[in-house]
């Protein structure tokens, strides 16, 4: 921004400078019409006249006897005016007209055409992004080279892929003592590629790779390749493998190679696509005629099923590492990494922390810690404590609080027997996970949630667990209607997502009476080409059978789930008013109160002071059920159970 604007400031001062140079003089004389300096020449007025070309300048006495300065136009063909002034004595000078050199009439004449072609060269440079083979370097490559220096991630900064780590750690091995490996027989990997859900760390695994290897490490996006211009993506690739045989051994990171590698000839319609140029490039110099030795390219992708077969193949990607989401083990070790930056209060556990984040990425993890340290410091804690992570925890996984949002006491309690319905499902039901945390205070899109917790990582799931799922959703909507009598749409996404869990177990996991077989295709084609050429493979009688199928599994599930209730509509009444009552229950809260006791709430003032800012008083009261089913309560609270 500095060199541009230093440059308009040079173009503006020589612009000015030139015209101020070949502008005419101003005039300080007056101008005098031709008649009247005749006059006043005959009347002897004039002193002195000076002749240049057909302007004259001179002084004249006024009546008044001051001298005054003229100027005046002469006709070119009044041979008479020399002779005049000489009889009436003014002292008269002839001037010869100025010359302009040569050089400074061409330089005046070509100006205005060299500056727009200076200005038109200086646009081309930026848009092409400038430097780089100067107007017409757009065809370089954009790879940066990286050097030890420019990057300090190392190896100790990743954590929770332990096998991706070893993948590319023989990488790194292999450039710098090949005699190890090719000894046995074996050669230097051409490519490899990462693959992995977003957030799973697969470029902090490539920067970590920047800063172990002792060779050079390019390092470009997969859209740098992609231009306006045709061709220029192939070039681009060509320039940056020749950069990279210039500095052999070394690395070539592309992130996002989706961007272009997709399967050629998956559109609509013909055409020539500057995609599909830019890959058959790539394709040629990974495994071509010309040998790349010492050359890696290492991509990374969340999006592999988009990408082309033949950049998949051994030869161009030999190894494909797979970076999944952590396991328990993992997220306890990513959190570790980031905490190592945050000072912690000793209450913290970080094994606790990672038992409660089921399904989190590393990415994910980091952001928790983020906002438990934003917690605490908005708070002015000197340290992090664990009431901070909760918070974070809840935030992240259930959204920011809407504590402002104005809520009628009917539309409380329609979202208090929705959340109780929910909840007390869950705790009947033996293959559903524990209930971590009920509340109805809105979050998000959402008016009220309950959050259910598995105690360990689940890689599959049985019939029966999937079965109980379905009851659980089911049971928000019968809360409301065995209680109050209504139907309200709070329970839209609850049906959504059972039906589509439904169809699964039919459709693609063979759990129902249509036996083990898959109807219909898995996934829907990424490829618009593709996607509308594709036929069905099931009749519509079997679609019929599908749906018969579904419904019945979702009506079994609704009756399992509404005898649940009403044997313990009791226990639904009690959750119901504790959560009007105190709006957020936990797990030991929620067991308390169907067991008909009070709450506990949150004995710790900090963990308090972390959600609310004020520390609760203690609970004096002890909740029971009438013959009416209506919550009692004693002592001076009676009037505020509801």
């Amino acid at each position: 921004m500095g060199k541009n604007l230093l440059l308009w400031l040079v173009i503006g001062l020589t612009m000015m400078s030139l015209f101020n140079m070949f502008s005419p003089p101003m005039q300080k004389a007056d101008k005098m019409a031709y008649s009247t300096f005749i006059e006043k020449v005959d009347a002897g007025m004039v002193e002195t006249a000076t002749i240049k070309d057909n302007l004259l300048v001179g002084q004249y006495r006024d009546n008044s006897g001051e001298l005054k300065k003229f100027n005046v136009t002469v006709p070119s063909n009044d041979m008479t005016l020399s002779q005049r002034l000489l009889d009436q004595h003014v002292v008269v000078d002839v001037k010869a007209p100025d010359e302009v050199p040569f050089l400074l009439s061409v330089l005046i004449s070509w100006f205005p055409m060299l500056l727009l072609i200076g200005v038109w060269v200086f646009f081309m440079r930026q848009m092409q992004g400038g430097g780089k083979g100067g107007a017409m370097g757009f065809g370089k490559s954009k790879a940066k080279l990286l050097n030890e220096n420019t990057t300090r991630v190392t190896f100790e900064d990743v954590a929770g892929c332990d096998e991706a780590k070893q993948e590319v750690t023989e990488v790194i091995e292999f450039l710098r003592d090949p005699s190890k490996f090719t000894r046995l027989g074996g050669k230097l990997p051409k490519g490899v590629l990462l693959v992995g859900p977003p957030g799973t760390g697969k470029t902090l695994l490539a920067r970590a790779i920047a800063g172990e290897a002792e060779v050079p490490f390019f390092s470009i996006s997969g859209s740098d390749f992609v231009e306006m211009f045709v061709g220029v993506g192939a070039s681009r690739v060509r320039d940056m493998f020749e950069q990279a045989k210039k500095h052999s051994p070394c690395i070539i990171f592309v992130d996002e190679i989706d961007a272009m590698g997709r399967h050629r000839g998956a559109g609509v319609g013909g055409g020539n696509d500057e995609r599909e140029q830019t890959l058959n490039q790539m394709l040629v110099e990974m495994d071509g005629f010309e040998s790349n030795e010492g050359v890696i390219l290492i991509a990374a992708t969340n999006r592999p099923d988009v990408l082309d077969p033949a950049l998949l193949r051994p030869g161009r990607f030999d190894r494909q590492v797979v970076v999944p989401r952590p396991d328990l083990l993992g997220r306890e070790q990513i959190l570790k990494v980031h905490m190592r930056k945050v000072p912690l209060a000793s209450d913290v556990n970080g094994k606790e922390l990672a038992r409660g984040t089921p399904g989190f990425s590393g990415a994910d993890l980091a952001n928790l810690v983020n906002e438990a340290a934003l917690n605490a410091a908005r708070y002015n804690r000197d340290k992090v404590m664990r009431a901070d992570f909760e918070t974070a925890k809840d935030k992240v996984m259930m959204g920011t609080e809407r504590r402002s949002m104005l809520i009628s006491d009917d539309q409380k309690e329609t979202t208090a027997y929705h959340e109780a319905g929910h909840t007390l499902v869950a705790k009947h039901l033996k293959n559903a996970d524990p209930v971590h945390k009920v509340s109805i205070i809105p979050r998000g899109q959402a008016l009220g949630i309950t959050m259910q917790m598995p105690e360990e990582d689940r890689f599959n799931h049985d019939k029966g667990y999937l079965l109980d799922q379905i009851s659980i959703m089911m049971g928000g909507r019968l809360g409301e209607e065995l209680v109050l009598n209504q139907m309200t749409t709070g329970a839209s996404n609850d049906f959504e997502r059972a039906t589509n869990l439904a169809r699964s177990m039919v459709t693609q996991w063979g759990m129902s009476e249509l036996g083990p077989m898959v109807y219909g295709e898995r996934d829907h084609e990424p490829f618009l080409g593709r996607e509308m050429t594709r036929q069905t493979n099931i009749s519509e009688e079997t679609a019929r059978k599908i749906d018969g199928v579904v419904r019945q599994l979702i009506e079994d599930n609704y009756d399992r789930a509404k005898q649940i209730l009403e044997e313990n509509m009791d226990q639904l009444h009690l959750l119901a008013k504790a959560l009007i009552k105190y709006e957020t229950l936990d797990t030991t809260d929620i067991d308390r109160v169907m067991e008909g006791k009070e709450p506990l709430l949150i004995k710790e003032a900090e963990k308090y002071e972390a959600s609310s800012g004020t520390p609760p008083e203690e609970p004096t009261t002890k909740m029971d059920v009438g013959d009416d089913g209506e919550t009692k309560a004693s002592g001076d609270e009676a009037g505020q159970a509801s």
